[in-house]
């Protein structure tokens, strides 16, 4: 079978070779991009050659990659460096973490702007940052103080009552973004401002001399110390949709988000070129001391063009398409960095749809792929180890749960997931009265009805069509008929857009989450999350959430049986089918020093700097 599925793979990249040079897309390693849903903070391929059958170099044997550059020389002063983001898609430009949706907002945003607490390699909020916290003995009350010389890049003092701005903005009645979480809405006070009943948060307080501000929670929960806001937005900088200097609407598209937006870290932003560039200059001013670089350029460049870029030395940071792995690892002036990823890609099954007036997921009790089984049989059948090896040289591995393996504690290793098995599928099918009535080799549904199903997925990468082409016919070896919604593959804005309007046109899609450092997954996949596509609702789902972020979950072990349960469930009712984990593979100019990819390093951004 594995041959087969090989055999496969290696037609579709042949058949589809020069249909996809005239691909486009913001695409990801497995022609998936992911959102990104963080709760605070937070791509692409080479064809097969022709007439290639034989699998390609398995990795998996050799996945012992560092995680910092080897480079240990000093940074030069006033040095310069390029990063490129890889992608097809100019970038959307909404440069708020309030505000933004999409990951390369976020990679712009990382350089000029940052939360006032710091993390630690397990993602858990420290006092090395801008500011110091304590936590009230009831755990439900945090008191942040920003330390002394924390300036915004006008020279502006960063001051506590911008934080509470971060919040009001959030939790205003005319908030149309997704980051209305539950470690918002647990604020005290917050569901009232939320609504209109009030002007004010009444579990937020500021100092009088503003450099103090105390959070109290409804509920004591083990997330604020993984999930907790703590980037402000400047409140003069912005102007006051408090005061009605200006609304909601109008802060979204301004220049003071879209074109020069300020930030409190090491490099300010000094031009930006559209959805193609950012350039940023040193500030001198930055509370941690003077950056190591003068001048940083950020830039889209296509995923075609990516490997003679850094073969030029035109490129000194870059995550690299997981198929140009064994082209880029021969690359001699840069040095491969990877690690797993919090990050997941999967298989979506629309199930309802977003209540815009209650701003919660509603299912459909009638929906097309309404019977579990129908979707667990696609999970089985499903082949993501043909995938993950054959195109992505063992830095794909399947994937078994939501909860990815980063969070070591609470990801259930042992859960008993789908795997590639369409004779199961065809049995679970069968067992939900899908059966083929009419010889034509696809099945009818239970009341004989014929049934096709539409799949977006997006484009982006020479991977992307042979992934999607490759499940459908996974799905049709069970007698399954899937088709391409309209006919192709979807530009990223484009496909998202779909996506969260619940267009009728998608009854299963694939996508990619970029977690967040909290592994509460409340915010993908709960009740009144924005984020959760699928719309999938159940009651034992909103106690298990709950469970999760409950006072009783500083019990680490407690937290972890809820989580398990948790996975167990999603297991069981399907979703969404996660297919691969991923190894996230930077290359890095032999000339860069002080970098890594490593969460557990003590290096800070602003001493990433080169040597020549």
């Amino acid at each position: 079978m594995a041959k087969k599925q090989l055999m496969l793979l290696a037609s579709l990249m042949l058949v589809l070779s020069v249909f996809l040079a005239a691909c486009t897309g913001k695409d990801d390693k497995d022609g998936a991009t992911e959102k990104e849903p963080s709760k605070d903070p937070g791509k692409e391929t080479e064809e097969v050659e022709e007439g290639e059958e034989e699998p390609a170099d398995d990795a998996s044997s050799e996945l012992d990659f560092p995680m910092d550059v080897s480079n240990t020389s000093a940074a030069v002063k006033d040095g310069e460096m390029t990063i490129a983001m890889v992608t097809d898609t100019p970038f959307e430009g909404t440069l708020s973490r309030v505000f933004y949706s999409g990951t390369f907002d976020a990679d712009i945003m990382s350089y000029f702007d940052e939360g006032l607490l710091s993390t630690d390699g397990d993602y858990l909020i420290t006092n090395d940052g801008a500011a110091e916290y304590e936590i009230s003995d009831d755990n439900k009350t945090i008191t942040i103080k920003i330390k002394d010389g924390v300036n915004w890049q006008d020279g502006e003092p960063v001051k506590a009552s911008d934080l509470l701005y971060s919040y009001q903005l959030l939790g205003h009645p005319d908030y149309a973004g997704t980051r209305y979480t539950f470690m918002i809405e647990n604020v005290e006070g917050m569901p009232a401002y939320h609504n209109g009943e009030t002007k004010e948060i009444s579990g937020i307080t500021v100092s009088e001399d503003d450099k103090e501000i105390s959070i109290t929670y409804t509920e004591a929960t083990p997330s604020l110390l993984s999930g907790i806001w703590t980037v402000p937005s400047p409140r003069h900088h912005y102007g006051d949709v408090m005061t009605g200097e200006l609304t909601m609407e109008e802060l979204v598209e301004s220049d003071k988000i879209r074109v020069n937006p300020i930030g409190f870290g090491p490099y300010k932003v000094a031009k930006i070129v559209p959805g193609e560039s950012v350039l940023y200059e040193r500030f001198d001013g930055y509370w941690r001391g003077e950056p190591a670089l003068k001048e940083l350029v950020l830039k889209v460049v296509s995923s075609a063009s990516i490997l003679e870029a850094l073969k030029k030395g035109d490129i000194d940071i870059a995550s690299v398409p997981v198929d140009q792995y064994l082209k880029a690892k021969d690359i001699d002036n840069i040095e491969l960095l990877a690690k797993v990823d919090l990050a997941y890609t999967y298989i979506g099954f629309k199930l309802g749809k977003w209540d815009e007036a209650k701003k919660e997921n509603v299912t459909d009790p009638n929906a097309k792929l309404a019977d579990k089984r129908v979707r667990q049989a696609m999970w089985y059948a499903m082949d993501n180890e043909t995938i993950g090896k054959e195109l992505y040289h063992g830095l794909r591995f399947p994937a078994t749960s939501l909860i990815v393996p980063v969070f070591a504690g609470f990801h259930n290793a042992d859960i008993e997931a789908p795997s590639y098995d369409p004779e199961k599928a065809k049995a679970l099918l069968d067992e939900a009265g899908f059966v083929d009535t009419n010889g034509d080799g696809f099945r009818e549904d239970a009341e004989g009805n014929e049934f096709v199903l539409n799949f977006a997925s997006m484009s982006g990468g020479e991977t992307a069509e042979p992934i999607a082409q490759f499940y459908m016919q996974n799905w049709a070896d069970v007698g399954i008929k899937v088709q391409l919604t309209d006919g192709r593959l979807h530009e990223f804005n484009s496909f998202y857009d779909m996506v969260e309007a619940d267009d009728p046109k998608i009854d299963i899609y694939q996508g990619a989450w970029g977690t967040g450092s909290d592994p509460d997954p409340s915010g993908l996949y709960g009740r009144t999350a924005a984020f959760n596509y699928t719309r999938f609702t159940s009651e034992k789902n909103d106690e298990l959430l709950a469970a999760g972020t409950s006072e009783k979950s500083f019990d680490t072990e407690y937290r972890k049986d809820i989580y398990n349960q948790w996975q167990e469930l999603m297991v069981d009712e399907v979703p969404v089918a996660p297919t691969v984990y991923r190894y996230a593979l930077t290359a890095v100019s032999e000339r860069v020093v002080n970098y890594s990819i490593d969460s557990n390093t003590d290096l800070w951004l602003y001493e990433m700097g080169v040597s020549e």
